[in-house]
Parts: C-alpha cells; sequence; structure tokens
C-alpha cells in the first residue's frame, strides 16, 4: 500500500524538493501546506496516512500545528513526524511532550526513514 503524505513547510524550495524525492521513492504526497490553517483543511479532506510538519513555519510553531491536527483535524498522533532543518537535540524535550510518531532532520529525510519512524515496512 503506498503511503499518502501531507507535507508542511513554510519554504516552496523544501516542499517541490521534498515532493520530488518522496514521489520518487513511491510515497503520495496528496498536497503540500505553507501554513497551518491550510494544513489543517487538507488533512481533514484528504485524510493522509502520514503528516509531516516543520518545527518552523515563518510566524507559526510546528509544535502548535501539529496540536491542531490532533485535536481540531482529528488526525492521529502515531501519523504525524517532525522535520526541521535543526538538530533533534535542540527540541528533544518539545518533541517529546508533543503528540507526535517522531522526528526526522531534512537532510535525512526519505520513505524509508518515514517508514521506520511509523514502523511500517515497505
Amino acid at each position: 500500500m503506498t503511503l499518502r503524505c501531507l507535507l508542511i513547510d513554510d519554504s516552496p524550495r523544501f516542499l517541490a524538493a521534498a515532493r520530488g524525492l518522496l514521489e520518487r521513492e513511491g510515497l503520495a504526497v496528496v498536497a503540500t501546506a505553507m501554513t497551518g490553517d491550510d494544513a489543517l483543511r487538507y488533512a481533514a479532506e484528504l485524510e493522509p496516512d502520514v503528516t509531516l510538519v516543520d518545527i518552523h513555519l515563518g510566524g507559526q510553531s510546528g509544535f502548535d500545528v501539529v496540536r491542531r491536527l490532533t485535536g481540531e483535524a482529528r488526525v492521529a498522533p502515531s501519523s504525524v513526524i517532525l522535520i526541521s532543518t535543526h538538530a533533534e537535540e535542540d527540541f528533544a524535550d518539545l518533541i517529546a511532550d508533543s503528540p507526535v510518531a517522531g522526528f526526522l532532520p531534512k537532510t535525512g529525510l526519505s520513505a524509508d526513514a518515514i517508514r521506520a519512524v511509523l514502523g511500517r515496512t515497505a
């Protein structure tokens, strides 16, 4: 089964690059969003299998967006992964306290890494 993915990041360049990479590796990117409001709308409409949320979304906190996704849009916490250019250690306490499956550095983003965090195999 192909994983359906929603990407949330404030960088159009990153969104395009990540979409291309993940689609080449067999994931279906169902939508990309640059704001929390768009993320909530797409999550509710499209019900992706996994949602990747950047920790820094311009003027918004990715942690706040995750709380809204898991609360308002009823996205399963086990299907949300935080991403960042920063090291996991920089946000370890916040990540541990957030309702997410895990964290991936943007430099380590791949379909296999996403599946590993979700505990799924190809």
